[in-house]
């Protein structure tokens, strides 16, 4: 989507990765309109909403377009999130490339979003919702990683989580790394768990939400999703960077 810019205040890039899953696609969309609400709204009264910054979305994988063919049709500064909950590949390599391929000269690249405090609180509510007690077991859903940078990042998170909840929780990965979700499910059945829950370490829906869902846990919790503190999180990094191009702009 995109928005009507006050001249000269930078766009926002959210880059995500990309799903073939439509509920995946809508929620990308659903979030990039309440971050734009969210940004629009900073500082207005009841009466009258300050406009939004442009806001454009964009994808690594998958779909289109990319971030490269976003930020080649913005004039402006831009700032570009990476929605992603762990800084791997995609964050390291990707979206510094797509940048540098844009030719743009005026981009900002906000830390990815995760981990944070916010996503664990988040990850507890909808465990809680899924029908988890304290007592269960808990496996942390994570679609993983080859880079150590984000292995590292997913168990910062995983202590999050932990600290959260007040009870232990075991790493399982859904696509790259081991131990996998199923195979930590199984093992903490097999050391006397008697339930065990899923907490999707995942934005949004799609293939790997699935599949923990055919892991044989007994409840699985929904993904991250569009909550009040992801838009704000994401907000937040949007102002910090606009502050940085502020600040280059003057030396």
């Amino acid at each position: 989507m995109v928005s009507t810019a006050r001249p000269g205040e930078p766009a926002l890039v959210l880059v995500a990765h990309g799903t073939r899953s439509a509920r995946g696609v809508e929620m990308i969309a659903a979030l990039a309109d309440a971050v734009a609400a969210e940004l629009g709204a900073n500082g207005a009264g009841a009466q009258e909403a300050a406009p939004n910054p442009a806001l454009r979305t964009a994808f690594v994988d998958v779909l289109g377009p990319s971030p490269s063919e976003v930020l080649r049709d913005l004039d402006g500064p831009a700032v570009v999130v990476p929605a992603f909950l762990a800084s791997g590949y995609h964050v390291y390599q990707d979206v510094p490339r797509e940048v540098a391929e844009s030719g743009h000269d005026a981009v900002a690249v906000t830390p990815a979003m995760g981990p944070d405090p916010a996503l664990a609180r988040i990850m507890a509510m909808r465990l809680r919702t899924a029908g988890w007690q304290p007592g269960d077991a808990v496996v942390f859903a994570a679609a993983g990683s080859s880079d150590s940078r984000a292995r590292q990042d997913v168990r910062r998170a995983a202590g999050m989580l932990a600290e959260q909840i007040g009870a232990p929780v075991r790493i399982g990965y859904v696509a790259t790394g081991a131990p996998r979700v199923p195979e930590v499910v199984a093992t903490l059945r097999e050391s006397g768990a008697q339930r065990v829950f899923v907490a999707s370490y995942l934005l949004a829906h799609g293939l790997f939400q699935q599949r923990l869902h055919d892991a044989g846990a007994d409840g699985v919790a929904e993904p991250i999703g569009v909550h009040p503190a992801v838009v704000r999180l994401i907000a937040e990094r949007y102002r910090v960077a606009v502050q940085e191009l502020a600040r280059a702009r003057v030396r």
